[in-house]
């Protein structure tokens, strides 16, 4: 064999060997998510140990320092009889944390209520629970509460819960009432019967999703533009019976009565026997004719000739 490939040999040895024999190395202060610190956590190169625990880690959100003749004894019992301190009398070990408090059981909840489409749109929701929960420290290792039950039924206030929080480590059970409110529509002042709604005349109220259902609720584009039917007062809550597309036409108003057959068109005077809004078919008195006809109001003081066409005689 020859010197060079000799050197070449014992320098893949040494350099084996180096290897083989490399000491873990302390890492210094460190951060943890479980509930036991293991010799990954501790040591670089920590080798076929790594998963291995070497001690309980601190409650969550909490530090504890491990002093280095600590240190050598823990790592002695899992096998590891040598490390590099890198100078290090002692490290710190903090074990991250969340808090749970009563705003993520709020939130657990109303996600839960979500899912079973009880939360629609505009729908505030006001939870209380019956006791003070203080807030509580988990592991920040997963979820850290999930809402294991809930007793609701939709329409009630009281309900019930089961938390569980992270790692499964504690139960909390409470009880409260929840209050379901939706912004209705109500009059802002005392108003005749006839007025077209405008914004100024409109104030929004929260109020219980129960009394908005049974009074219907209506979006504000649904509202403004609108004619109340009759006389109403300040703080009323509008329901879909108070109000109408307003009168195009009124009963008694003199009319322009319209008539289109192909290219001609005919126009008369007439005059409302009955009221009508735009869109809508009311009766109109031709006052030449004398005859009363079928006619669609189409603008203020404007009807349209409806129905099967007719003999200009007819008119």
């Amino acid at each position: 064999m020859t010197p060079i490939r000799k050197l070449t040999l014992v320098s893949v040895f040494s350099l084996l060997a180096a290897t083989a024999e490399a000491a873990p190395t302390l890492r210094g202060d460190i951060t943890v998510l479980n509930s036991v610190v293991t010799v990954a956590d501790m040591f670089d190169d920590a080798g076929a140990l790594a998963e291995t625990a070497i001690f309980s880690a601190p409650a969550p959100g909490t530090t504890g320092t491990v002093d280095l003749a600590s240190i050598r004894a823990a790592a002695s019992r899992v096998g590891i009889e040598s490390f590099e301190s890198n100078g290090l009398e002692a490290i710190k070990v903090t074990r991250g944390g969340t808090t749970v408090d009563e705003q993520l059981l709020e939130d657990l909840v109303l996600a839960d209520l979500s899912g079973r489409g009880l939360l629609g749109p505009g729908v505030e929701t006001n939870i209380q629970f019956s006791r003070f929960i203080d807030p509580v420290l988990v592991s920040t290792n997963g979820v850290p509460a999930r809402l294991d039950s809930l007793r609701y039924t939709a329409g009630n206030r009281d309900f019930s819960a089961r938390f569980i929080l992270a790692d499964n480590e504690r139960i909390i059970d409470v009880s409260g009432t929840i209050d379901m409110t939706v912004e209705m529509p109500h009059l802002a002042a005392n108003l005749p019967a006839g007025t077209i709604l405008l914004p100024e005349h409109i104030v929004m109220r929260p109020v219980p999703v129960g009394q908005a259902d049974a009074y219907g609720y209506m979006p504000m584009d649904q509202i403004l533009g609108m004619s109340l039917n009759r006389q109403s007062r300040e703080g009323m809550l509008l329901r879909a019976s108070d109000i109408s597309p307003p009168l195009a036409v009124a009963k008694n108003d003199l009319v322009t009565i319209i008539y289109r057959r192909g290219p001609m068109t005919l126009t008369v005077k007439g005059q409302a026997v009955t009221s009508a809004s735009r869109g809508s078919s009311l009766q109109v008195l031709n006052l030449m004719s004398k005859r009363v006809i079928n006619a669609t109001a189409v603008a203020p003081g404007t009807v349209e000739v409806t129905g099967a066409p007719v003999s200009l005689a007819g008119l």
